[in-house]
């Protein structure tokens, strides 16, 4: 079959790569996905079971450090346009292991910009490389105001830095080599399939085991909490009529204090689990501060609702409930994940990552 276009999708089996993957299959069955994934700790193909067998759908295992992988895919899919999400995501990870965000982040997206850059050459109409970032590069902000797109980078974590490398090496491909590009920066995400390392799943996990809920220092550490969803439908929306070099902040105007999205976790799953109201907050328990923990993250929205459209659909309250119900009803999902039973799968069925 002849497609009308052929998308190389980064990091498809993580938590917002498959909402991003389940969107464009389903919406675009004349696209072809191609999902290149490492499946490492957080890349799980039981993620994208339901959507798995559709015919515009191929599944790549890889690194995107990988030059001679990218070349080959690139040819042999005759990719035209790139959704980047592959990255390693965790802050409290980048504090223990920076070098593997350094490797990821920044010399796997640039592996990955040489490979479009050499596919496309001087055949760039149509092309379109999109880069997905976070908001933690813009560093920490105080009780008022908001990040938008003019907001100079300030990075506090090895994890934020990394990702704000990124940014301008893919926004200096743009200008040196006028590759193309898109970028957007996103606040938290929250939603079904979200690996449990994260604050909500973990506290989903830990509530419905009646174990300790740690939170970090005071916890009054405000971030905005972007339903996964809506994020996907902002991609969709960036990738086909975003204009070509620009930047897009997208929240989800929904701002929570880390304390209060944890007591209000307590209360649903306390109404969810038929316990008795306030039970589950008795087993929060605060830890020592993370180092270089900002303080609070807010975006201002507003170019791509004014340029293109796109609002969030989902606040928390409802999505918090949304969420925490998923997790009840997918227990073999959540137990397997975090036994790490589908890696040892992943070893077996792909030959020790070869």
């Amino acid at each position: 079959m002849s497609y009308t276009k052929n998308i190389l999708l980064t990091g498809g089996a993580g938590f917002i790569g498959s909402h991003v993957v389940r969107r464009f299959l389903t919406r675009y069955p004349d696209y072809r996905i191609v999902n290149l994934d490492n499946l490492t700790y957080a890349g799980n193909l039981e993620n994208l079971r339901d959507v798995e067998g559709l015919p515009n759908y191929v599944f790549q295992r890889g690194d995107i450090l990988d030059a001679a992988l990218l070349d080959d895919v690139f040819q042999s899919f005759q990719i035209d346009g790139v959704i980047h999400l592959a990255a390693e995501s965790h802050v409290d990870r980048s504090i223990e292991s920076p070098l593997d965000f350094i490797e990821t982040n920044i010399v796997g997206t640039v592996t990955l910009l040489n490979a479009a850059k050499k596919a496309w050459k001087d055949a760039l109409e149509g092309k379109r490389f999109y880069h997905i970032s976070t908001d933690e590069v813009y560093g920490s902000l105080g009780e008022t105001g908001f990040f938008t797109e003019e907001t100079p980078y300030d990075p506090r974590s090895p994890y934020s830095a990394s990702k704000a490398s990124s940014d301008h090496l893919v926004r200096a491909y743009f200008h040196t080599y006028h590759l193309p590009v898109v970028v957007s920066n996103c606040s938290n995400n929250y939603g079904p399939y979200q690996f449990p390392e994260k604050l909500i799943p973990l506290m989903i996990h830990n509530i419905r085991q009646e174990k300790p809920l740690p939170v970090y220092g005071d916890g009054k550490y405000t971030r905005d909490w972007l339903w996964v969803e809506d994020h996907a439908a902002a991609i969709d929306l960036i990738f086909h009529q975003g204009k070509t070099g620009e930047t897009y902040n997208i929240g989800g105007n929904n701002e929570w204090k880390n304390i209060d999205l944890v007591e209000r976790l307590c209360d649903i799953l306390d109404d969810l689990l038929h316990r008795p109201k306030g039970a589950s907050r008795q087993l929060i328990t605060f830890v020592k501060d993370r180092p270089g923990h900002d303080r609070r993250y807010a975006i201002d929205a507003s170019k791509l609702k004014q340029e293109l459209g796109w609002e969030p659909s989902v606040y928390a309250e409802e999505g918090l409930r949304l969420t925490a119900q998923w997790y009840l009803d997918n227990q073999e999902w959540l137990d397997h994940v975090t036994s790490g039973a589908y890696q040892q799968y992943y070893e077996r069925q792909y030959d020790h990552g070869g």
